[in-house]
């Protein structure tokens, strides 16, 4: 990581803490995923001609903050973890296999805060009560819970919610983008998740000023394609209406900013 990136994470951290403590902002999924992908890349190392990073997410968290994201987001760790294997296979990392993430209620984290432990481990497997597809299921530690070798040196939690991302089941799809300049170019989505924005850290990077660094994501679940906003500044857009989250069909047109992606065909997964 050179020296502007690092300095820009520090004051980006700086102004989500501050700005929660000021205000009272609650957290959001999107502010989760920023510190899964932090952790990520701070711990990435060399092997050979790879670069391997955690695949084990432990985010702790005040409970009531973590109750406010169940209440609203269901399947949070699920998507989480989704989303750090399209961060790792994005920027050519390599995984053991594949993340897990655990949310944990922590009386010991501050309103608003994060913090994040991420692991390698490539011997786990999931536990026989963690749900791969279902709602989040509390545990207290050691009942569902990660039951590695280094358990004894993990903090004393609250609560536990360990979720193992299953196979990818996405049809293939193809998009065109067409951007403000008028320029156009299409490309295929393949099952895995597709950020889209103007950081370049996206699976699609958009030249466009109105796009957020992080503006929207796609990605499969049960067989559909979804388009998911990712708290967005302009809002995504799906044939002129803004949504949050939108199963996505051939003919439609999504807006980000002033670009447009039209889907042009969708296969079965």
């Amino acid at each position: 990581m050179g020296p502007l990136a690092a300095l820009e994470r520090f004051f980006e951290r700086l102004f989500e803490r501050q700005t929660a403590r000021l205000f009272r902002t609650k957290l959001q999924p999107i502010q989760l995923q920023r510190r899964v992908e932090r952790a990520m890349e701070s711990q990435r190392v060399r092997d050979g001609d790879r670069t391997l990073v955690p695949n084990r997410y432990a985010i702790h968290i005040a409970p009531p903050d973590l109750a406010a994201l169940r209440e609203a987001h269901p399947s949070l760790a699920a998507d989480l973890a989704d989303a750090a294997l399209g961060f790792a296979r994005g920027h050519g990392y390599h995984l053991a296999d594949r993340p897990t993430v655990a949310l944990i209620a922590d009386s010991r984290i501050e309103a608003g805060d994060v913090r994040v432990a991420a692991s390698l481990d490539s011997t786990a497997r999931p536990s026989p009560g963690a749900s791969a597809t279902g709602p989040s299921q509390a545990a207290e530690p050691g009942e569902g819970g990660p039951t590695d070798d280094d358990a004894s040196s993990r903090p004393r939690v609250d609560q536990t919610a360990v979720f193992v991302v299953p196979a990818v089941d996405s049809p293939r799809a193809t998009l065109r983008e067409v951007r403000p300049d008028g320029s156009t170019q299409s490309f295929v989505v393949d099952g895995r998740p597709l950020t889209i924005g103007r950081g370049p850290d996206n699976g699609l990077v958009l030249q466009d000023s109105r796009a957020s660094r992080h503006h929207a994501r796609i990605y499969g679940r049960q067989g559909a394609l979804l388009l998911a906003d990712l708290g967005s500044t302009n809002g995504s857009w799906v044939n002129d209406r803004r949504v949050q989250e939108i199963a996505l069909g051939e003919g439609d047109q999504i807006r980000i900013g002033d670009t447009v992606l039209i889907v042009e065909s969708v296969e079965e997964a």
